[in-house]
């Protein structure tokens, strides 16, 4: 479903992403972990088309893709960012935010999509005359989720999505994020800096610093500690708890 090769992002004289390559089949979920800095959310931003400075090959579904992509990518891939607050637009109800890709991408049955897509995502009915400020942060990533799948893509790419949020509620998340794979056939791509996280949700790995991908793993291999490169090893042993996501 994705192919990436030999990605490289520049911002100015500085390459930040250096010849990443990577696949995921459909499907599938692939995590990417780092240190803040080293280009995971960057590569995210290239796939995503919300970044178009960056050369090397990206295909998704084997069809190449360039820095512009037309409305139709915009409905096969959609993403979720890392803050939901920030990312929902504050002066509109949740009815509004759930129907503006329905309206965009010329799709009908829009409330009986939204009462769909809140199900899904397991919020009351009455969530969707409220405002983001009025609803807590786990409901506002579910309203986040909601929005990016509402369309029906076949791609997520997740930025840091429970990373704003408290424990108990990342779990709740993660757990949803894994059911609605499941159940939708989807493919994620997912960038954390915690190695839980990702080894909660993908079953394959890469592990990037200083905008170069070293290692691609299992996520058995991951919590085994059967690393090759030493940083993943270092970052496994800044890690505690892998298994700590229910």
């Amino acid at each position: 479903m994705i192919d990436v090769d030999q990605l490289r992002v520049r911002f100015g004289d500085n390459e930040v992403v250096k010849g990443v390559s990577f696949q995921v089949p459909a499907g599938d979920s692939f995590g990417i972990v780092g240190e803040s800095g080293s280009g995971k959310s960057t590569v995210l931003r290239a796939l995503s088309g919300l970044n178009n400075a960056w050369t090397g090959h990206i295909a998704i579904n084997g069809e190449a893709v360039g820095p512009r992509r037309d409305r139709a990518f915009f409905r096969k891939v959609q993403m979720v960012f890392q803050d939901p607050y920030g990312s929902l637009h504050p002066r509109q109800t949740i009815d509004r935010i759930l129907s503006e890709p329905l309206l965009v991408h010329g799709i009908g049955e829009i409330e009986r999509r939204i009462e769909r897509a809140l199900a899904e995502v397991a919020l009351p009915a009455a969530v969707r005359f409220r405002y983001p400020h009025q609803l807590s942060g786990g409901q506002r990533q579910r309203v986040a989720i909601a929005r990016a799948l509402i369309a029906e893509p076949e791609v997520l790419l997740l930025d840091e999505p429970t990373s704003a949020l408290d424990v108990s509620v990342q779990a709740e998340i993660l757990n949803l994020l894994a059911d609605l794979r499941e159940q939708r056939k989807l493919t994620y791509i997912l960038v954390s800096h915690n190695l839980a996280v990702v080894a909660h949700l993908c079953p394959r790995v890469g592990v990037m610093i200083g905008g170069q991908m070293v290692e691609q793993l299992s996520a058995d291999d991951l919590r085994g500690g059967h690393t090759r490169h030493p940083h993943t090893a270092e970052l496994r042993s800044l890690s505690v708890g892998l298994e700590e996501v229910p």
